[in-house]
C-alpha cells in the first residue's frame, strides 16, 4: 500500500524535475534566480532607492524574494514532511542573525497567500530554521489562545541566556511558574489600568527629562533658537527617565549602569567562549548595581513596589525585573521618534496632539491619560511594531488545517505584515491614528503591536504612558517644524523607518 509519505517523496521529485527543466539555458521564458515566478507579469513594488513620481516616500519591499514552489495538497493526516513548502529566502535573516531571529518579506507573503490561500505554510529559511507561517487571521486567534502548557513563548535555544532580560516574546517559558511570576509582574506594572499608580512621580521624572529633548544645541540662554532632536539625545533623554522610573531618583545619572545593560544586550543571548565569562562579568556588575538601588528605593519606584509585592511562590526576582524592565523602557526612543516624525509630517493632527497636551497639564486627576496621544503612539507601532515576528513552539504535536506537525515545530506570526496587509486593513500604509477610537480595536486580532492573549506584554499601558508624555512633553511648548526624511503625508508611508536617520527640527510655539 502506497503511504502519504512515498507520494509526497514523488511529488517532491516531481518538483525538483520540473526545476531543474525551468533552469535550462534553452528554457525560454525562465523565472531569474531569487524573484517569484510571474513577478514580470504582474506590477511590482518600487524596490529599495526608486521613488514613483508625485510622491516622496513610496513604499519600499525588500528585494530578495522567494522563489515559491507548489502548494502540497492538504490531506487530513499529512505528515509536516510531505507539507513542506520549498521557499528558500522567504525569510531572511537579520545582518547579525540571532537564535530565532528573521525578518519576512512581505512581497514574498503576499506570493505565497496568493499560491496557497491562507493556509500555513511551513517554510525553510537559507540558514536551514524551519517555520510554519500563520496567514489566516482565524488561525492568528488560535495562536494567540493557546496555552503555555501547548505553545511556548520561544524556542529553547534561547533559554540559555544570561539574563531576564528579553520580553514575555521572546522569554523562555517554564509553565505554571513562569505564569505566575508573570502575574506578580503585571500587578507591579498596573498592567490592567491605563494610568499608573505612581503616576504622579513617574510624570514629574519624564518633565524633568523631557527638557534634554528640547533643549537648543549649543546654546545655553537662545530659548528661541531650534532644537535638534536625534536618537542620541532622545536616548540620553529617555534612559535617565527609566533609571528614575524603575530605580529611584537617585540611579537618574548612572550612565555606567546603562552602558553594562546595552553591552550586554549586544552580546546576544547565545555568547561563546571567552565571550561568556565577559558577559557573566557585566552581567553581575549590573545586578549588584541595581541591588544598591533596589535597598533604598521608595514604594513609588517599580523595584520598591516590587520588593514588598506579595509572592506566594518565593520566586519573584525584583532585581532581575528591574533589569528587564530597564531593557524594555529601551524601545522607547525609537517609538518617540517615529511618532513625533508621523505627527510632523501630518500637521493637523499634531496641532490636536498638541492641545491635548496642553489642555492635559491642568487636568489634575486626570493626568497621564491623553487618549488621542496614545492613539498616535499606537498607530506608530502598529506601522513600525517593535517586534516585527511573533515566534512560538509547540510542546506537543499538534494539527492545523489537517495536516500534523511535530513537538518543536517553530509557528511564526508576521505581525507587521498583518497589521499592514491592504487587503485586510482599511487605509494599511496610512498614519490613521482615529482607527484606534474604536472600542474593540485593542482586541482587533490583526492589530498586535502589543501581542494578545497570555503572551501579551504587561508593560504596554506603562509604555504608552511613558511614550504619549514624552510626546506631550515636546508639543506643548514646541513645534516639528521640520523633518528627515520628509514623509508623503497623503501617500503610503515607506515600510521601514529607521530610527538613526531621523532628524526633527523644535521651534518653540
Amino acid at each position: 500500500m502506497r503511504t502519504v509519505q512515498g507520494a509526497a517523496l514523488d511529488g517532491l521529485r516531481a518538483r525538483v524535475r520540473a526545476l531543474a527543466a525551468r533552469r535550462r539555458p534553452e528554457h525560454a521564458g525562465r523565472t531569474p534566480r531569487g524573484e517569484a515566478p510571474g513577478a514580470g507579469r504582474r506590477p511590482t513594488m518600487p524596490g529599495p532607492g526608486t521613488e514613483t513620481p508625485g510622491r516622496r516616500t513610496p513604499v519600499k519591499e525588500s528585494s530578495r524574494y522567494a522563489v515559491l514552489a507548489p502548494p502540497p495538497t492538504a490531506v487530513r493526516g499529512t505528515t509536516a514532511r510531505a507539507a513542506l513548502t520549498g521557499v528558500g529566502g522567504l525569510l531572511r535573516g537579520l545582518a547579525r542573525p540571532r537564535p530565532g531571529d528573521v525578518r519576512t518579506s512581505a512581497a514574498a507573503l503576499r506570493a505565497l497567500r496568493a499560491r496557497r490561500g491562507d493556509a500555513p505554510a511551513l517554510i525553510r529559511t537559507r540558514s536551514g530554521q524551519t517555520f510554519l507561517v500563520l496567514l489566516d487571521p482565524q488561525d492568528l486567534r488560535r495562536f494567540y489562545a493557546e496555552p503555555v502548557s501547548l505553545l511556548a513563548a520561544a524556542a529553547p535555544d534561547k533559554c540559555r541566556g544570561l539574563a531576564p532580560e528579553e520580553s514575555a516574546d521572546s522569554g523562555c517559558s517554564r509553565g505554571d511558574l513562569r505564569a505566575e511570576q508573570r502575574q506578580v509582574g503585571a500587578e507591579v506594572l498596573a498592567s490592567d489600568r491605563p494610568v499608573h499608580p505612581s503616576c504622579g512621580p513617574f510624570l514629574t521624572a519624564l518633565a524633568d527629562e523631557a527638557r534634554h529633548l528640547t533643549a537648543p544645541a549649543g546654546a545655553t540662554g537662545a530659548r528661541t533658537a531650534p532644537a535638534s532632536l536625534d536618537l542620541a539625545r532622545a536616548r540620553y533623554a529617555v534612559q535617565r527617565a527609566a533609571r528614575r522610573i524603575v530605580l529611584g531618583d537617585a540611579a537618574a545619572a548612572d550612565e555606567e549602569l546603562s552602558g553594562w545593560l546595552t553591552q550586554l544586550r549586544a552580546e546576544g543571548r547565545s555568547p561563546r567562549g571567552g565571550r561568556v565569562r565577559a558577559a557573566r562579568s557585566v552581567h553581575d556588575k549590573a545586578r549588584a548595581r541595581i541591588e544598591e538601588y533596589a535597598d533604598r528605593a521608595t514604594d513609588d519606584t517599580l523595584v520598591g513596589r516590587a520588593a514588598r509585592h506579595a509572592d506566594p511562590t518565593g520566586t519573584f526576582d525584583p532585581v532581575g525585573q528591574a533589569q528587564h524592565w530597564l531593557q524594555a523602557l529601551d524601545a522607547v526612543p525609537d517609538t518617540l521618534l517615529r511618532t513625533l516624525l508621523l505627527l510632523g509630517a501630518h500637521p493637523a493632527e499634531q496641532d490636536l496632539a498638541a492641545a491635548e497636551a496642553a489642555a492635559e497639564a491642568v487636568a489634575g486627576a486626570d493626568r497621564g491619560e491623553l487618549p488621542r496621544l496614545r492613539a498616535c503612539v499606537r498607530e506608530s507601532l502598529r506601522l513600525y511594531p517593535v517586534v516585527p515576528d511573533l515566534i512560538r513552539v509547540t510542546r506537543a504535536e499538534t494539527e492545523w488545517r489537517g495536516v500534523r506537525y511535530p513537538a518543536g515545530t517553530s509557528l511564526l506570526v508576521p505581525a507587521a505584515f498583518h497589521q499592514r496587509d491592504p487587503e485586510r486593513v482599511p487605509a494599511a500604509h496610512v498614519f490613521v491614528p482615529g482607527r484606534w477610537k474604536n472600542p474593540g480595536a485593542d482586541r482587533d486580532i490583526r492589530m498586535a503591536p502589543f501581542s494578545h492573549g497570555g503572551g501579551r506584554c504587561p508593560g504596554d499601558q506603562l509604555g504608552l504612558m511613558v511614550t504619549a508624555a514624552l510626546c506631550a512633553e515636546v508639543l506643548r511648548g514646541h513645534r516639528v517644524a521640520s523633518t528627515r526624511p520628509v514623509l508623503d503625508p497623503v501617500g503610503p508611508l515607506p515600510a521601514t523607518l529607521d530610527p538613526q536617520g531621523i532628524r526633527l527640527t523644535l521651534t518653540r510655539r
